[in-house]
């Protein structure tokens, strides 16, 4: 552990539960509850999510999730398919794309009709929608290390080794940055995959669980998931676009209120599609997600598959570590720049010593309280727990994908730069800023 690094004593407690008298066995850091009744095991009330779309897919994607474990553990072998809903959102999709192309041409006409008058007025305005709505593909992170093959072939090679086992091709550029996640999207007219790493995250798994997670990415290439797919998803975009447009004044003045009158009817309109689109796709995608589970346990092992799973749930723990570190070198004034400007090491140092800290029990009640609030990733993903459950159904599966301590080295060193600017970043400015 490197000079500086703070190591904090832990203060075991032990008391009985007032519930049920069982004795309980805490770490003082975390939240003591009884693992025989449940006492105190979810002590803070879950945020709501403020956006009603929001809370009616989490709401949604639970009862799919349900269903479809239901199907997994049957004894069946669902597979990626494009079913109705799935040829109905392409439609709606192609529909969106229809209607701002409509927009250019009536654009267009409008221009070349009233060309030289007042009656360009209205094509240069429809021109204006037709371009604010286009079809977007996935933007590139901007300002944040970027690796090329060239820069890091041991880590190109992994995640071409981890595509090969999931049936897909590898990725074309990676970018490094703070966020306690990591996804591939695909930019660009040719379809180019970028992987975003965040550093965060990958800092705090073991080897294995870090090829759970290159595989569970490039699954969702394999699975045939409609959301992901270039039509539905800038028409998804497209929709948002156009939602945010009408979203009603604030503190409305008199003029304003009837304008926000005027906007009710095409807001709700576009709710009601985008809802739909929520609706025919979301299940496809929860699917796709099972199924990119199945093809990361196959990769790097049902264990490191739960693993995963596992770190996912106690991911709040490394914001918070973040959250001070960068806190405590803004308070310490000069020595907290001289700190950043050093390299920033030492937080993936203490980030690591306290994840490895945590006990099995605080594990445990993350696991508790997910099942009962329905943890997800995010809005669309199945609830964590049943994502886990469906992995540990059957007999577990070997890593088709293995490491060692050398190639791990190497990996580490086309890392180091990314490393040390990433660290650098947060404890200069902050974590999440």
């Amino acid at each position: 552990m490197g000079e500086g690094v703070i190591v904090r004593t832990v203060e075991e407690k032990s008391q009985s539960c007032p519930e049920c008298g069982a004795a309980i066995s805490a770490d003082s850091r975390f939240v003591v509850w009884c693992g025989a009744c449940d006492w105190n095991v979810d002590p803070q009330e879950p945020q709501r999510d403020r956006d009603r779309l929001d809370r009616a897919r989490r709401a949604l994607a639970r009862r799919h999730g349900e269903r479809l474990l239901t199907e997994f553990t049957a004894g069946g072998r669902p597979r990626a398919r494009r079913d109705a809903a799935s040829l109905l959102a392409f439609a709606i999709g192609l529909a969106v794309h229809g209607v701002t192309l409509a927009l250019a041409f009536g654009g267009l006409w409008w221009l070349v009709r009233g060309w030289g008058g007042v009656g360009m007025l209205p094509g240069l305005l429809l021109l204006v929608a037709a371009w604010s709505l286009r079809p977007r593909a996935a933007r590139l992170p901007e300002a944040v290390p970027a690796l090329l093959r060239e820069d890091a072939p041991e880590f190109y090679a992994l995640v071409d080794e981890v595509a090969g086992v999931v049936g897909t091709r590898g990725i074309d550029r990676v970018v490094v940055d703070g966020g306690v996640n990591a996804s591939v999207v695909a930019h660009g007219v040719r379809g180019r995959r970028l992987l975003v790493l965040g550093l965060p995250l990958w800092e705090v798994l073991t080897a294995q669980q870090r090829i759970a997670l290159l595989g569970h990415e490039l699954a969702h290439y394999s699975n045939g998931d409609t959301r992901h797919g270039l039509v539905v998803s800038a028409a998804y975009r497209s929709l948002t676009t156009w939602h945010y447009y009408f979203v009603p004044i604030e503190d409305p003045s008199v003029v304003e209120m009837v304008v926000n009158l005027f906007y009710a009817v095409p807001r709700l309109l576009l709710l009601g599609v985008l809802t739909l689109l929520d609706h025919l796709t979301l299940r496809a995608a929860q699917r796709a997600e099972y199924l990119a589970d199945r093809e990361t346990a196959r990769a790097a092992s049902t264990e490191a598959a739960v693993g995963l799973m596992d770190r996912l749930l106690v991911a709040g723990s490394v914001e918070v570590v973040l959250r001070r570190e960068a806190n405590r070198a803004a308070l310490t004034g000069p020595r907290g720049a001289r700190t950043a400007e050093a390299g920033g090491d030492e937080i993936w140092e203490r980030l690591g010593a306290h994840m490895a800290s945590i006990p099995e029990n605080e594990y445990e009640r993350q696991r508790r309280v997910g099942a009962r609030r329905g943890h997800s990733v995010d809005s669309t993903h199945p609830p964590t727990h049943l994502r886990r459950t469906c992995l540990l159904v059957g007999p577990s599966l070997p890593a088709a994908v293995v490491t060692n301590e050398d190639r791990e080295r190497r990996i580490a060193a086309e890392l180091a730069g990314a490393r040390a600017t990433v660290g650098r970043d947060i404890v200069r400015d902050g974590f999440g800023d």
